[in-house]
């Protein structure tokens, strides 16, 4: 498999976070906030979903959570995998992408099934009760191993038929539906919610990708607590940073997958966003995250904030890994109201071109030129070709986003309870659920359950809710549009996820990528925001800027 290929698609909108409010007619005075790091006008209190500064947590390891319970049906099945085996493998495993992992296995390195045990072993030796433990796993899928044998029975007749993704160990996110483990959303109200596969699932199945497991997340996708810190869920405990326990935030609300793909314990992991959930973890973990356009991947299934705004997609190592991921899971489904049924030419494999950079306009916000990283990657991008042009940025605001979040949660969530839970779960609606929490709220709910008050009291109507659409939406592409228009831009540069609340209003695919790290060792990332249904392009320009940067470093204490 000397030569690289990735699936391109297109793609536009982001996933995470909520608010309060009482009168649905009568905003409150505007006032200045931030959100993802980015201060706006708004009406809203959008500090409870921005990334916090926490130092000390009320709660680290899961009080629901133990390795006895993640590994009970899986080692008796890992008896026969050693030390000397995983120490054996770890030149063809570790750090290594999806293209690199299968001409490792087509050179019979090792077997799928020896590659899902080594990600296993990894996991089992670092992720839980020891000194350092991230807390990024909740669940291992027990068939997992069988499976692996299966694929690598069938190896030899696949052939290079077989989409690239065959074979690799994949974590999902624990709010994507899976038949093969219980779906939480970090919640305890929803610990036996056992589902059929999400359509994702399915597509990822059917490309032959392994279900390795689920990632821990911000309980509820950061929409619940308000006052708590990222990668925190009831029954995972609190996910940590690899590159600063304890000291760096994991970003919200994929910190678990995040965490999982920085510290190498799969091949890949899916994650979803609502505005920032893809790019704030992936950032803060030197990982790369794309967001892709409503529509292209399906959502059904995945336990829901906002139908208007959430998506799925890839969290990955590199940029390839993330076109090939992509390329597995986007698909036309008839049940997700969104889901736009491409023509094939939309979908399609090519070599990537280091050339992409040449003669690209891109719009850099002149307030964050103090960023040293910032302007360095810039420099990369010039000397690759890319014209890069300072611009002012438009002052807009966001207003009624936290609303937004709200009423959309309030009806999507008694929707997803319908049609994709467990049947027995009596909790059907966000009301039920704070209910349940109060049963017991020291172990459902130590930081509060304030966001869930605050969708509880919204008595925004139908009406009010499509004119905060129109508006958000209106603004979010003005922002962009007004200097891309008038400067010839071909694309927006951010920081993190600094600008994700309004590519997601605006329905606009972003991609981020490593760019370094601070003297204090917390990583940062490039990110690459564009039109709709440009992730061809997102792909294209990260790549490039990642081959010349070579800005990723593992985290040391994990190798």
């Amino acid at each position: 498999m000397r030569h690289i290929y990735f699936l391109f698609i297109f793609v536009f909108i982001f996933s995470c976070k909520d608010s309060k409010s009482n009168d649905p007619q009568t905003p409150t005075e505007a006032s200045k906030t931030k959100i993802d790091n980015t201060e706006v006008e708004d009406d809203s209190d959008l500090s409870a979903i921005s990334t916090k500064d926490f130092r000390e947590f009320k709660v680290l390891d899961s009080k629901n959570l133990t390795m006895v319970d993640i590994w009970a049906d899986i080692n008796s099945q890992m008896e026969d995998f050693t030390e000397a085996d995983y120490n054996r493998l770890k030149p063809y495993i570790l750090e290594k992408d999806i293209t690199e992992l299968q001409v490792n296995r087509t050179r019979n390195k090792f077997t799928y099934e020896e590659l899902t045990k080594f990600y296993l072993y990894r996991i089992r030796k670092f992720d839980r009760e020891n000194p350092l433990s991230l807390n990024s796993v909740i669940a291992i899928n027990p068939d997992v191993i069988e499976s692996a044998k299966q694929k690598d029975q069938n190896f030899k007749d696949r052939g290079m038929n077989k989409h690239p993704v065959y074979g690799m160990p994949i974590l999902l996110k624990d709010n994507v539906n899976t038949s093969d483990m219980p779906t939480t959303a970090g919640a305890l109200a929803l610990k036996n919610n056992r589902t059929d596969d999400a359509f994702i699932v399915k597509q990822l199945k059917s490309n032959d990708a392994l279900i390795l497991g689920k990632a821990n997340l911000s309980e509820w996708a950061y929409f619940f607590c308000g006052d708590c810190p990222s990668g925190y869920s009831a029954i995972g405990g609190q996910t940590l940073n690899p590159y600063g326990r304890r000291i760096m935030d994991t970003g919200g609300s994929s910190s678990g997958s995040g965490v999982a793909v920085a510290a190498n314990f799969c091949a890949a992991a899916i994650g979803s966003e609502t505005a920032g959930s893809i790019l704030s973890p992936a950032s803060q973990n030197s990982v790369v995250g794309l967001k892709p356009t409503i529509g292209l991947v399906s959502r059904s299934g995945i336990v829901p904030i906002s139908s208007t705004l959430d998506t799925a997609g890839p969290i990955t190592r590199s940029v390839r890994d993330a076109g090939i991921v992509l390329s597995a899971i986007y698909g036309y489904d008839s049940s997700d109201t969104k889901s736009v049924n491409l023509n094939t030419t939309f979908g399609y494999f090519v070599k990537p071109s280091m050339d992409a950079l040449k003669g690209k306009r891109f719009g850099a916000p002149k307030r964050l030129i103090e960023d040293t990283l910032y302007v360095n990657a810039l420099e990369v991008l010039r000397q690759q070709g890319a014209e890069i042009v300072e611009i002012e940025e438009e002052k807009l605001g966001l207003p009624n986003f936290i609303r937004l979040l709200n009423l959309d949660m309030k009806k999507d969530l008694p929707v997803y309870m319908e049609s994709y839970a467990n049947k027995n779960i009596k909790e059907r609606t966000v009301t039920d659920m704070m209910a349940y929490n109060i049963k017991d709220s020291l172990n459902t709910m130590p930081y509060g359950q304030n966001l869930f008050q605050g969708i509880a009291d919204d008595t925004g109507d139908e009406e009010f809710l499509m004119r905060i659409k129109d508006t958000l939406k209106t603004n979010g592409r003005q922002y962009f549009d007004i200097p891309m228009n008038k400067h010839n831009l071909d694309g927006f540069l951010s920081i993190n996820n600094r600008h994700a609340a309004f590519a997601a209003v605006a329905e606009y695919p972003a991609l981020t990528v490593p760019m370094g790290y601070t003297k204090k060792g917390e990583p940062k990332g490039l990110t690459f925001i564009a039109k709709p249904f440009q992730e061809k392009q997102l792909l294209e320009w990260a790549y490039v800027y990642e081959q010349a940067s070579k800005a990723r470093k593992a985290p040391k204490d994990y190798n």
